[in-house]
């Protein structure tokens, strides 16, 4: 059994462990007299000594500063009236020394210090009789080393403490910061999910309906209606997977199989929404210019998601605005709602276009206004980008 094992047993058995101390006590207390350092014989006084030492040893982690002081008293008078030396006592003084100081290095001094000072004169000028007598100084020096050892034990056990207690709180730290970030992760993909998908599907739904509706008396445009639905398929077939194949380089989360969607694919998207029957006007306001990354997926996101909620509830067309500023990209989506296309329950896609704004630093505002318009404004800082050098 290692040291580490041993102290671990004595953790978990602390009655075990001063039970044990206490026979050492004793022992040693008796060897002492029996080899010479008395009068070869255990006496009365010896068995009153060690008893005072064994009632010490039994209460000495109950309060460690009150035991040694009426532990010292009680030596004191021994001291006093038989005016002979006990090892047992000794050893006692210094393992109650050693524990007090171990515990709190203020009672060690306070309590510690007086104690050293009573047992030193009661020995030195009632037991020996002098103040330089080898035991009295012996005594001191005891009880002054014991003390040293338990503040050392002391401080090592706070530092453990500390160091246990700061691996705790780092530990807690990266799993709440791991929490965080898988949290934010599940959201993104929600969100990302949420726009590839829901544009899409629209798409298909849409002309899905026509080629029904044409079928019979028009085959021709229900095949240029298929088409447009297997174009739609493939591409959302290809962005999802695109989006799993990232979520699958784990080890490698800085590759990507295809280039981040953003405004350079507008052109695309407009193509396949006018083939689903939504007009778009577009319009633009500055002269284009490269974005930062998160404002150009930002962007396009937020256009394809309002588009998409223009061609379910809108009339069948809607005017885009793209504004570019010194320091900001400004987007405006307007079209006339539908009475007949209200949606019964609110979805995910404004909020999805809020989170996208404000993920990008910029802010996002969505509104019914009273002649019939659903208005999408859309504010994102995106200063220009310096040239490489």
């Amino acid at each position: 059994m290692n040291g580490l094992a041993i102290r671990q047993w004595m953790a978990r058995h602390p009655l075990l462990h001063d039970a044990a101390l206490a026979c050492a006590v004793v022992a040693f207390g008796v060897v002492g007299e029996l080899a010479g350092m008395g009068d070869r014989s255990i006496t009365t006084r010896d068995v009153v000594a060690m008893a005072i030492a064994l009632l010490a040893m039994a209460a000495r982690r109950w309060r460690p500063p009150l035991v040694l002081a009426g532990f010292a008293v009680a030596a004191s008078v021994f001291f006093g009236v038989t005016g002979a030396r006990q090892l047992a006592l000794f050893a006692a003084a210094g393992i109650l020394m050693f524990t007090v100081a171990s515990r709190d290095r203020l009672s060690a001094f306070l309590v510690g210090g007086p104690v050293t000072v009573g047992l030193y004169l009661t020995n030195a000028f009632v037991s020996a009789g002098s103040a330089w007598s080898p035991q009295s100084l012996g005594l001191v020096a005891w009880l002054g080393m014991t003390a040293a050892a338990g503040d050392a034990v002391g401080n090592r056990r706070a530092y453990v403490k500390e160091v246990e207690e700061r691996a705790r709180r780092a530990e807690q730290t990266r799993e709440e910061e791991a929490g965080r970030r898988v949290a934010q992760e599940r959201v993104r993909i929600a969100r990302e999910l949420h726009d590839v998908v829901a544009h899409h599907i629209a798409v298909i739904n849409v002309q899905a309906g026509a080629a029904s509706h044409v079928l019979k008396r028009h085959p021709e445009q229900a095949d240029r209606a298929l088409a447009h639905i297997r174009d739609a398929c493939d591409t959302v077939l290809g962005e999802l997977a695109s989006i799993v194949g990232v979520l699958r380089q784990y080890e490698d989360a800085d590759s990507a199989t295809e280039p981040v969607p953003g405004l350079a694919r507008l052109t695309d998207m407009l193509d396949a929404l006018a083939a689903a029957g939504l007009t778009v006007r577009r319009e633009q306001v500055g002269e284009a210019r490269e974005l930062p990354a998160v404002v150009d997926l930002a962007a396009y996101r937020i256009l394809q998601e309002a588009l998409t909620n223009a061609q379910k509830y809108g009339t069948g067309s809607a005017s885009v605005t793209i504004t570019y500023t010194a320091d900001a990209l400004t987007l405006d989506v307007v079209n006339n709602t539908a009475a007949d296309r209200i949606p019964t329950r609110s979805g995910y896609g404004i909020l999805g276009m809020r989170e996208r704004a404000t993920t990008a630093g910029g802010r996002l505002g969505a509104e019914a206004r009273p002649d019939g318009r659903f208005v999408v404004h859309a504010n994102l800082p995106a200063p220009a980008l310096k040239a490489a050098t």
